[in-house]
């Protein structure tokens, strides 16, 4: 019984050494949701998130509409330079049929994007890097699930981007064109059990006619090595639109390289109501390599040929000092 704990002891460590790193041996997409995580893809990865949707509007009051169509979500991420960086590009492409329920009813066929952005993330802040509460109890499954205050200190990233609308674009507020700038503050939470916390605070479209602030609240559970679900709040608030929207969904891990995923979104109100299901899927390629360095008798810092990434490294250490410990109880005893 004892070796039954001691082995899911050093297991769950394993997942929480994978868990808090930058770079993880599985893809990491953003994907169901629209929050977006405070690490990076990694350095050298190339990153492509994919949604189609279909979306249904109805406004009662006053002038009565109804929007029906489909569209696509995307996203491009790649890792660049260091660890913390990432360069991103990310859309939505929507065509729809807007009906107007008039004396004479009329419909009005759109397409555009609502909107497509062009940006960088940077991780500011780690607390998981480094940190002595990432240290397994090797004898306590209870002690690694207990909760940790520490773990209420978010990983913090910044983000910049600009905006570009088209001219005429039936998804913006009249008069919006060109180049917007859009800044993003995000935050992480990562707890045991395989809980993880998401907040953005965005400003977009700043300096325009459309200038809206949002938040977006995500909570996801993932319950086994392969299976995650995910619950959602949006908030958007601008002179042009607002609304309150809630997600929930979930996704399924088909390969360390594929992810697929699912996702309801709606509302509560009718001005308009929405509802929206989307079906999407990520992959990556992955061309990372943990950077090992040595150091020579003259100081110099150089590559080795070897490379082994610091989560292997840390696995060795401790499986390392599991052995060790079990090794001297036997000296005793005998």
């Amino acid at each position: 019984m004892k070796l039954i704990k001691s082995t899911a002891s050093i297991l769950l460590c394993l997942l929480s050494i994978h868990s808090y790193s930058q770079y993880t041996d599985v893809i990491n997409s953003n994907r169901p949701g629209v929050s977006r995580s405070a690490f990076s893809v990694g350095t050298n990865v190339a990153q492509f998130e994919v949604g189609p949707y279909i979306i249904n509007e109805k406004r009662t009051p006053a002038l009565k509409t109804e929007v029906s169509g489909y569209g696509i979500d995307f996203a491009a991420r790649y890792g660049l330079l260091w660890e913390q960086l990432e360069l991103n590009i990310e859309g939505t492409y929507q065509n729809d049929t807007k009906t107007y329920y008039s004396s004479i009813p009329f419909d009005d066929k759109r397409s555009n994007f609502k909107y497509l952005t062009l940006g960088a993330k940077y991780l500011i802040y780690d607390p998981y890097k480094n940190s002595e509460d990432d240290k397994p109890n090797l004898y306590s499954w209870k002690a690694n699930h207990r909760f940790k205050w520490s773990a209420l200190i978010p990983a913090v990233s910044a983000y910049a981007g600009v905006n570009y609308d088209t001219k005429n674009n039936p998804y913006t507020a009249p008069g919006i064109d060109g180049f917007s700038p859009k800044v993003m503050l995000i935050t992480q939470n990562n707890f045991n059990g395989g809980w993880v916390f998401v907040m953005n605070l965005i400003k977009d479209r700043i300096g325009t006619d459309q200038s809206d602030f949002q938040y977006i609240l995500t909570l996801t559970h993932s319950f086994s090595p392969k299976w995650v679900i995910f619950g959602e709040t949006q908030g958007i608030q601008s002179d042009f639109y607002a609304d309150n929207l809630f997600r929930f969904g979930g996704a399924y891990l088909w390969g360390k390289n594929f992810q697929l995923d699912t996702a309801l979104t709606f509302n509560t109100k009718d001005t308009p109501s929405v509802f929206s299901v989307n079906f999407g899927a990520s992959y990556r390629l992955d061309f990372h390599q943990d950077k090992e360095e040595s150091i020579d008798n003259g100081n110099s810092i150089k590559g080795t040929g070897k490379r082994q990434s610091k989560r292997n490294k840390k696995t060795t250490d401790v499986i390392e000092e599991y052995n060790k410990k079990h090794k001297r109880k036997a000296q005793d005893f005998n």
